[in-house]
């Protein structure tokens, strides 16, 4: 899994062989989710909320780092 960056002990990474529609996980410090790439949603688990807008500022700030390491990841599902 390429791990891109993390907030605090939560770390953010795309997995390899994944599934559509494009996104990445956070993981660590009890938490567990799945978030979409665009538009920035979640889609499985639960974020915190004071660690929601931090994450979701993120994602939207690194979009173009998100789709290529989620493009690098699963080729067979690429995205623009």
């Amino acid at each position: 899994m390429g791990k891109l960056t993390n907030f605090g002990k939560v770390w953010v990474g795309v997995q390899t062989r994944d599934h559509n529609p494009a996104h990445f996980h956070l993981k660590g410090a009890g938490v567990r989710a799945m978030i979409a790439i665009d538009p920035v949603t979640i889609l499985r688990g639960k974020v915190p909320s004071d660690l929601w807008p931090q994450v979701q500022a993120w994602a939207i700030a690194n979009r173009a780092a998100l789709v290529a390491e989620w493009n690098k990841c699963n080729p067979l599902y690429p995205t623009v």
